[in-house]
């Protein structure tokens, strides 16, 4: 059975590798076009094109899948099933309809919840203690297909990002080796989703990353850790982007130190070994990993032994 796969960043690789290393017969490889990275804005590879090639497969990078001749080009391939992990283009309808086996997506999220392009960032920006993957059919609208199977992988308290991007994408691997064995033969009875329980998950965008120091400790260290090791969070300091990279997960503590302290949220309250303590909303968080505007990423401690930020400097 020819099977075409569709995905772009690292999220997906582990996916591919399992459908080529069980004996399914991938036909074509579709991810997004390659793009510039980097200071130097070099043209990169994404992950799944990398991982292709390195398989021996056909890859197609379509600048808009739903141009007429992009779909024609897959069509050629005459593919009986697709499956998809973080494509990050929609499927027409034209593309949905040519597998007699369906379109299926692995996508990072425990729908309805979480639809879109960033949930594994979001839910630990919102400070979720569960997520998982949903093995789902396609629809037109934004994730929004019948569901085939689900698995659950919990967010510990230290997770990132980057963390959780790698525990999903074997989750997901591993509920597509499942299912596959099913789905070669499928379609397979799915359920709708209940949209009224569905939550979105945008893109994220350069407000995502700035810090709100008027925000809750705890939800400023979500924020930090949803953000890494990606874009990282900001604020300004001397009208300068000043990033943040990690920090110490909120204590009661801290939270009462900094309820006691009458500065303003983004005040700088101490620079020393452990890091750099601010002020925030509701108490204090502690920035353990930090990068001044030209300079590379650097221990907090490292930092503050430079002297160059004093107590009462105010992060906006």
């Amino acid at each position: 059975m020819k099977i075409v796969f569709m995905g772009t960043p690292a999220f997906a690789v582990p996916s591919l590798k399992m459908l080529v290393e069980e004996g399914y017969n991938v036909v074509a490889v579709l991810t997004q076009p390659d793009r510039p990275q980097g200071r130097k804005k070099t043209l990169t590879p994404s992950p799944v094109k990398e991982a292709a090639l390195a398989l021996g497969l056909p890859v197609l990078q379509p600048e808009r899948l739903r141009r007429e001749e992009a779909v024609a080009e897959l069509a050629a391939y005459e593919p009986e099933l697709i499956v998809t992990a973080a494509y990050g283009q929609i499927l027409s309808k034209a593309v949905l309809e040519l597998p007699a086996r369906g379109c299926v997506n692995v996508h990072g999220s425990l729908l309805p919840k979480y639809r879109g392009g960033a949930p594994i960032q979001r839910s630990v920006i919102n400070g979720e203690k569960m997520t998982g993957v949903t093995l789902m059919y396609m629809a037109e609208g934004l994730d929004t297909g019948d569901m085939i199977s689900n698995v659950e992988v919990p967010i510990e308290e230290d997770d990132t990002a980057g963390t959780l991007f790698e525990k999903l994408s074997l989750a997901g691997r591993d509920l597509l080796k499942a299912e596959m064995p099913r789905l070669v033969n499928g379609p397979v009875q799915a359920i709708p989703q209940d949209d009224s329980q569905a939550t979105y998950a945008p893109n994220l965008k350069r407000d995502d990353e700035r810090i709100d120091w008027n925000a809750g400790s705890k939800d400023i260290y979500n924020r930090i850790r949803g953000l890494v090791p990606f874009s990282g969070v900001f604020t300004l300091w001397n009208e300068e982007t000043f990033k943040v990279w990690a920090a110490a997960n909120p204590s009661v503590e801290n939270d009462v130190q900094g309820q006691i302290s009458g500065e303003v949220p983004g005040t700088v309250l101490s620079l020393n070994e452990r890091g750099v303590l601010v002020k925030t909303g509701d108490g204090v968080i502690l920035l353990t990993s930090v990068q001044p505007a030209g300079k590379k990423a650097m221990s907090a401690s490292d930092f503050a032994r430079g002297g160059s930020m004093k107590p009462g400097t105010v992060l906006v």
